[in-house]
């Protein structure tokens, strides 16, 4: 016992940064030669728990641009807090190179051990070597990026106004979730290209500008010969139509937009782009630094590093993060993802290690290979969570759990339960459950149709609809009318049933308001009547 004692990393619950320092070097010890694991740079920065609610109200990032939603989602965490309605997390971490982790100064030391070993290693190798975080964001770069976005709007608010800068960001912010790249690869220029970029655009924009122009007379009420065929096509090609990134769209197309103006839509879709692969990873993230901080924690006690006391501090916390709440719970929101991530990686060590039958059945390319840190590593590296869940989510894990499938049709008074605990009923099961964290199911696929260049200019966007279920009339309206705040004409969207192909909405925004363009009338519109304002 005595010389346990004298190996132990710290004592007590007290943490300076020579403590720190020691700890994060046993962990880092662990990390990488025994878990093998493969991280950017760390950089740990202790913050107040006033900075944390700082950091909660700018999306996590060390660098944001001002705007008001930011202080009014500070005031309302602060108050939450402080009334005890709301915790606080005990780290943050940015996906960045250096990896940049935030320990809340209030941690104890074994939970300062706990989030080093969770943020700084588990959550970065994950951002380092998956593939979606690979190929769809620049650790390099972003910092110097939010560097040069919150200088350009700050920039942009004493040339123009800050109402006139917040009117863009709003409508931005609004179609932030329809702002990235998700079925193409997105560009990843340096700061120097975006630079370049930049200016190129100022200096066409003033080459294209004369005053005379505004000086001729009105040609508004000239037809223009009706668009062939040809040049339809050659048009929707240079557009690139049809285009899910409305962002991108309406920053290379709005006729109304400024340059300034297009270059702030370009910054948030940039951000959006740098979350999306993060939306599509939030079970296998949390439940790699889970396992990770789990099996450091354990490793540094075995070490003799750590004492029973840290130790079973440390198992607290991690319990009260993987818990999971029954469906009658106050506190239920559905599937923990630290929950069902944590349990899904130690499930996959255990086939490793003491598989079944039943595990030799379902998984014959691992069960029983005995390299564990192998099988994680390469999930982590190669899947999201809808896949993830889909090649690797075992009967063991859907018993414990307790999951059951119910099927909710949509002619029927009452739900029934289709699939419960037999071979074919895990199955469906885990492919129902893999459905469920499809991005491109949980989030609206809005893409913009087509727009009349020559005509009226109206933008078409449209929705296609799973399982008959249109897009919610009040949230509609509204995005509509950011989508016409960008777009400087009329906006017109029809929503379509991806199975069927019936029309189910179909609506038009003018200057004067929203028009019902399926409403059922005496003598009703045709859309191409209502699109050219004619009334019947």
């Amino acid at each position: 016992m005595s010389s346990r004692k004298n190996e132990l990393l710290f004592e007590g619950s007290d943490w300076n940064f020579e403590l720190l320092e020691r700890t994060y070097h046993a962990i880092e010890d662990i990390a990488l030669n025994d878990l093998g694991l493969d991280v950017y740079p760390n950089q740990v920065e202790i913050i107040s728990s006033e900075q944390m609610l700082d950091a909660y109200s700018s999306i996590g990032m060390p660098l944001m641009y001002q705007h008001w939603s930011f202080g009014k989602r500070f005031v309302h965490d602060e108050q939450m807090y402080r009334k005890g309605y709301q915790g606080l997390a005990y780290e943050i971490v940015i996906n960045s190179n250096p990896c940049i982790s935030y320990n809340m100064e209030e941690n104890t030391m074994p939970m300062q051990t706990l989030v080093m070993a969770h943020a700084a290693f588990g959550h970065n190798h994950f951002f380092k070597n998956n593939y979606l975080f690979k190929q769809w964001t620049d650790a390099e770069g972003i910092l110097e990026y939010m560097q040069f976005a919150k200088s350009y709007i700050a920039k942009c608010e004493e040339k123009y106004g800050t109402e006139a800068v917040e009117e863009i960001l709003d409508a931005a912010h609004a179609l932030m979730d329809h702002g990235v790249f998700r079925y193409r690869r997105p560009p990843k220029p340096s700061l120097r290209d975006e630079e370049r970029r930049r200016r190129e655009r100022a200096d066409y924009e003033e080459s294209q500008f004369n005053d005379l122009w505004r000086t001729l007379p009105d040609k508004a009420d000239d037809a223009l010969p009706p668009e062939t065929e040809e040049q339809r096509k050659a048009r929707m090609q240079a557009m690139q139509l049809p285009q899910e990134n409305l962002l991108y769209f309406l920053e290379k197309h709005s006729p109304a937009l400024q340059g300034w103006q297009r270059e702030l839509l370009h910054i948030v879709s940039k951000i959006a782009q740098y979350f999306y692969p993060q939306k599509q990873t939030k079970v296998m993230n949390e439940g790699c630094a889970t396992f990770v901080h789990y099996y450091i924690a354990n490793r540094l006690y075995d070490l003799g590093k750590i004492s029973e006391g840290a130790l079973l501090e440390i198992l607290h916390s991690h319990a009260n993060v993987v818990m999971q709440p029954d469906y009658d719970d106050p506190r239920y929101s559905g599937l923990n993802p630290y929950a069902l991530g944590f349990e899904m990686m130690q499930d996959i060590r255990r086939i490793c290690e003491d598989p079944t039958e039943e595990d030799r059945e379902w998984f014959p390319g691992f069960a029983g290979c005995d390299d564990w840190r192998g099988v994680l590593k390469d999930a982590w590296a190669n899947y999201r969570d809808e896949s993830f869940i889909l090649q690797y989510l075992s009967p063991t894990v859907m018993r414990k759990f307790r999951m059951f499938l119910i099927a909710d049709e949509e002619k029927k008074s009452h739900y029934a339960v289709s699939h419960i605990h037999n071979e074919a009923g895990f199955r469906e099961l885990r492919a129902a459950l893999a459905r469920s964290y499809d991005v491109g199911r949980i989030e609206p696929d809005i893409q913009v149709a087509d727009a009349d260049m020559r005509g009226d200019r109206c933008l078409q966007v449209q929705h296609m609809a799973h399982d008959h279920i249109p897009l919610e009339a009040k949230d509609r309206s509204e995005v509509l009318k950011y989508i016409r705040t960008l777009w400087g004409y009329n906006v017109s969207m029809e929503s379509i049933d991806r199975s069927s192909g019936s029309v189910m909405q179909k609506v038009l925004l003018t200057d004067k308001g929203e028009k019902d363009l399926c409403a059922k009338k005496e003598e009703a519109l045709s859309y191409e009547e209502a699109l050219l304002g004619v009334v019947v």
